[in-house]
């Protein structure tokens, strides 16, 4: 029973820590204690497994509180990466603007001022 208190803990602390908000200055620092956590999590997991298998009981009041915070992590987890995607996909615009904004005229493809002579 000590794994599940401990599975318990870290899953108490990786949703307190998902419910934060996101510093953009911070990021990685966030985004590393939160691989941490998973980490962890993962390794209590798996010991729980191989000790004889976790059997999930619905009576057990610490079982549904672990099913609670595994759904809350999950909807946590979603809006994080959600979040990080969208940045990504601005910083890509961002930088595609700016190239444009240096060579604007890099994507047009007319053939205009050139003359062929086919005089031979």
């Amino acid at each position: 029973m000590q794994l599940v208190e401990q599975l318990l803990q870290v899953s108490t602390n990786l949703y307190k820590v998902l419910d934060d908000t996101l510093i953009s200055e911070e990021r990685d620092e966030y985004i590393a204690h939160i691989h941490e956590l998973l980490d962890q999590r993962k390794i209590i997991i798996d010991m729980l497994v191989k000790e004889g298998g976790f059997r999930f009981d619905k009576q057990n009041r610490i079982h549904c509180k672990l099913l609670e915070l595994d759904n809350g992590i999950k909807e946590r987890l979603e809006i994080v990466i959600n979040s990080i995607k969208k940045d990504l996909t601005n910083l890509q615009k961002a930088k595609k603007n700016e190239s444009q904004y240096y060579n604007p005229f890099a994507s047009v493809r007319v053939m205009d001022g050139m003359y062929y002579d086919k005089k031979n």
